[in-house]
């Protein structure tokens, strides 16, 4: 907890003001604090700041909403997670449409050296938990520091929940509520226990229900805070299927487990991969050759940066962060650069061409 963390809470209860909003705030102004201590004067020069908005920043309920919410979370002990803060999910910050601020509880953190998000239908049948838990339980074994995310569902993701428990790995469930209760209440066994390895962690405030609308609000942080997602089964419609697409858009490998086509809970699946919207899941040796989390072979020798001399300043940038590296994923490499990944892309394709890095599965990049 900061001195700032009242004002970090407050931004967020501005009516009107949204993510992208609050970042334009905070670019404009450049502190918290400040812009809700700035004169009305000087907030009235900001381009595209409504005396409207003006008004409901400075509206006295936004800080004595925030002062209610800190007392809750000091009582708690919840941690607050500020997108400016280098405990807040790296991986989200790729994101334009990610949350300012996390509320979590637990003891883990959310910058493991890989995460991967499981989901799938509440429905889920014996074959699609069966999956889950093998998949878990072999990614253990070869990465113990692995994280898993999910959402405390019924079905596939409560199964990924547990089998993370029984495999000794860290899980995260990302709720649509905030963390004054735990929905559904029959997972709160199961939760408590994730709280001494993993955690909690929510956008919303205390005292926000779990609706309907939220479930699709909070889809976008299991996709943004991982490197995969798998979606295990799912029917033809659904929130594994939206967070299916907001993880693509997010330039995230996305996978989905097949079905026989007869099968309704696996129809979504097939869509996935019959689409190219998700690669097809065979097992988990695949999974990681796919992501290029494969670390048997011995890193090869950086090349030397002498031999590439028409290097512009973001190709330079570009070497000099997968120097040294055996290599790295398109989303971590835009956040040490702080490029949008949509642009970075077009700088690889460059160094491509120029034969300075070359491109693996999984969205991993390596120096030639």
């Amino acid at each position: 907890m900061t001195d700032k963390t009242l004002y970090q809470i407050a931004l967020t209860c501005i009516q009107g003001v949204g993510v992208v909003h609050a970042r334009n705030l905070m670019r404009a102004v450049g502190d918290e604090k400040a812009i809700f201590s700035e004169k009305t004067g000087s907030l009235e020069k900001l381009p595209g700041l409504s005396r409207r908005l003006i008004h409901e920043i400075r509206n006295p309920e936004v800080l004595r909403k925030a002062e209610k919410e800190l007392a809750f979370v000091e009582k708690n002990n919840i941690q607050t997670l500020f997108y400016t803060q280098h405990h807040y999910p790296s991986r989200l910050t790729n994101c334009v449409d990610a949350p300012v601020l996390l509320y979590a509880k637990g003891n883990t953190g959310f910058n493991a050296p890989k995460v991967v998000s499981i989901i799938g239908t509440r429905n889920a049948t014996r074959y699609g938990l069966e999956f889950c838990q093998k998949f878990v339980r072999e990614l253990s074994g070869l990465f113990p520091d692995i994280l898993v995310v999910s959402g405390l569902a019924y079905g596939i993701d409560i199964c990924a929940h547990r089998a993370s428990l029984q495999n000794n790995v860290s899980t995260v469930a990302v709720l649509a509520h905030g963390l004054d209760r735990v929905y559904p209440s029959v997972h709160r066994k199961t939760a408590i226990e994730m709280l001494e390895r993993g955690a909690w962690i929510t956008e919303f405030p205390s005292g926000t229900e779990p609706d309907r609308f939220n479930f699709v609000k909070r889809n976008r942080i299991v996709a943004g805070m991982a490197d995969a997602v798998v979606v295990v089964e799912s029917g033809d419609r659904g929130g594994s299927l939206i967070t299916a697409d907001i993880a693509n858009s997010y330039y995230r490998e996305v996978f989905a487990i097949p079905g026989r086509i007869t099968d309704a809970r696996s129809s979504g699946c097939n869509n996935l991969i019959a689409s190219n919207k998700a690669v097809l899941m065979q097992n988990t040796v695949a999974f990681i050759e796919q992501m290029g989390w494969d670390t048997a072979e011995k890193p090869e020798q950086p090349v030397q940066k002498e031999l590439f001399p028409d290097l512009n300043e973001v190709e330079e940038k570009v070497f000099r962060a997968l120097n040294g590296v055996e290599s790295m994923h398109v989303n971590k490499l835009g956040i040490e650069l702080n490029l949008p990944v949509s642009e970075l892309f077009f700088t690889l394709l460059e160094l491509e061409m120029k034969n300075v890095v070359k491109a693996l599965p999984g969205g991993m990049y390596k120096l030639v």
